[in-house]
């Protein structure tokens, strides 16, 4: 919005009679409570869902009973500003959502901010912590139980997959296709040897009935995507059910793609084959043999593909696509994930309520190419686990994407030779140190469990691995780096150096100390560590400063 655009919208909003439930004023002078804010959040968004609103707002700088006034506020006026909140906010929702915008309005009465906030997707309250918050009035209380229902009943619409393809007929499917299928059919039903006597004896439609790709013997949409011949996808439209695959070369430059359409049971391994999985090789503990590995597991490959098969949302128009770069696979659907988030999907390791195209999904667990019973992602991290590579990186920032990534590579040598030497460490706990590998931000309570376990030493943001992990995976060196020296040791440095040349100016101590301070903090933070070394050492008598305080030599007490 621009700024004349933002004071009109407010201007708006302080003239309704009174606050209504997807609107809070806030006067908020200095400060605000995160943990309110953050039920707010939940609150607003659940809100504005449920009266058909496209954004719930919280105003700082405004007083909260008409006739509203601005006072302004100095809420994160200074750093930690206020993009950050983006990223804690999120760290807390049951789906990661968060602020759609934050404002800021400089207005001649005051500052006043703005946030701008999603009302929850259909079919899922926005939770804050676990609990939906919602509003009676001025009241924040959790939502009720009548008002649940009634969000979550939006995410149980018409089966978009299961709808009929008219005019289509079994001679719009692939005959190879369902030939595999059939394949693949007694492959998951191997347990029970009858059935594949019985699935040889089925013509095409009792199988395609008994499979559930078809519905009493109509072409389904399900049956198009899977099964269908190229020519048959017009039966989708607008949808379309077709894969991107693009390669690039290592500046990101497009090298070659290619496009695959129906039937997709038979287009995933087109896709695999044009994935130039190459050989890695890396040093396991001590050995000096190289150990030899595929770049990609091809299960982990395939189930990243077959899920955003099956969760794609068709009715958008667009396609799936595969990137492959030098060292990593990007996998890209359209539409929301879910389950809310993938730490949720693996803690509970079982499948949602619902699925956004009922038909497909069942229709590739009866064909074996996916897993309802809700272990599929779970599986990717665990295998990504035993091979000591990198976790799979889901990132769901962007509202109606889900995207996928595999990386074929070591990231970290040291996090590596920690799977190869802690089996014992639990997924979550391995998941949480893949995070500070690639150097993204922890929730509360994975910073709070890799601390409490001694498995992460430093200051956030700059986080790494423990002291005791370093001495089973042998690295001590790379930890002594980046931990903190001994305070004794940096004393003794600048008694010698005060020893030798009588003085030393605060430039003079920060050109001596800067590059022995541990690697984990930055400049700033080396900085006011030397301040508060100094500040000790006048304190117990050792040095002490001569001169005003700006151009302060330092100097060895008498």
């Amino acid at each position: 919005m621009t700024p004349a655009e933002l004071k009109a919208k407010l201007s708006e909003m302080m003239a309704l009679p009174e606050e209504t439930e997807w609107i809070e004023f806030k006067e908020a002078k200095n400060d605000y409570n995160f943990e309110d804010l953050g039920k707010y959040f939940s609150a607003l968004s659940n809100e504005a869902n449920l009266k058909g609103k496209p954004a719930g707002w919280l105003v700082f700088g405004v007083t909260d009973k008409p006739p509203r006034q601005i006072c302004g506020t100095n809420y994160r006026r200074q750093q930690p500003g206020l993009e950050r909140l983006k990223t804690k906010i999120a760290q807390n929702t049951n789906h990661q959502t968060t602020f759609r915008e934050i404002h800021e309005l400089n207005d001649a009465e005051g500052r006043v901010v703005l946030f701008e906030i999603p009302p929850a997707p259909r079919g899922i309250p926005t939770e804050w912590k676990g609990i939906a918050y919602g509003r009676i009035h001025e009241s924040l209380s959790p939502l009720s139980l009548q008002e649940i229902e009634q969000i979550r009943k939006q995410g149980t619409p018409e089966d978009w997959s299961a709808q009929i393809c008219e005019g289509a007929t079994i001679r719009d499917l692939d005959p190879l296709a369902i030939a595999f299928a059939k394949q693949e059919y007694k492959e998951k039903n191997m347990s029970n040897p009858i059935l594949a006597t019985e699935v040889d004896r089925w013509d095409d439609i009792t199988f395609l009935n008994k499979a559930k790709v078809t519905i009493e013997g109509k072409i389904t949409r399900t049956a198009i995507i899977l099964l269908g011949k190229n020519e048959s996808e017009h039966f989708l439209s607008p949808a379309v059910a077709r894969i991107t695959w693009v390669l690039k070369d290592a500046n990101g430059v497009e090298k070659d793609y290619q496009h695959f359409g129906p039937p997709l049971i038979l287009a995933v391994d087109q896709v695999f084959a044009k994935i130039r999985n190459l050989t890695y090789r890396y040093m396991r503990n001590e050995t000096l043999f190289p150990s030899e590995i595929k770049q990609y597991e091809s299960w982990v490959i395939r189930e990243a593909l077959h899920n955003a098969i099956a969760h794609q949302d068709y009715a958008q128009g667009g396609r799936i696509n595969v990137v492959e770069e030098s060292e990593s696979l990007l996998f890209t659907n359209l539409g929301e994930f879910i389950p809310g988030s993938v730490e949720e999907v693996i803690l509970r390791d079982a499948p949602p309520e619902h699925y956004r195209n009922e038909l497909l999904a069942t229709a590739m667990v009866n064909l074996n190419m996916i897993d309802t019973i809700g272990s599929g992602i779970k599986r990717m991290f665990t295998i990504q686990r035993q091979r000591s590579f990198p976790m799979p990186d889901y990132d769901l920032s962007e509202r109606g994407r889900v995207k996928v990534k595999i990386i074929g590579k070591v990231v970290d040598e040291k996090y590596t030779r920690v799977l190869m030497k802690r089996m014992d460490l639990d997924l979550m706990d391995v998941i949480a140190l893949d995070k500070v590998q690639k150097g993204k931000p922890l929730t509360e309570d994975e910073f709070r469990s890799l601390k409490t376990k001694r498995l992460i030493e430093g200051r956030r943001p700059n986080l790494f691995v423990s002291a005791d992990i370093a001495a089973v995976t042998e690295t001590k060196a790379d930890y002594i780096k980046k931990r903190a020296f001994d305070k004794e040791y940096h004393k003794k440095m600048v008694l010698k150096y005060l020893n030798k040349f009588g003085e030393a100016s605060r430039k003079d101590i920060d050109c001596l100390l800067m590059d022995k301070i541990s690697d984990a903090l930055n400049d700033d933070q080396k900085k006011t560590w030397i301040t508060n070394l100094l500040q000790e050492m006048r304190r117990d008598g050792s040095i002490k400063p001569v001169g005003t305080t700006r151009h302060a030599k330092w100097v060895i007490s008498k």
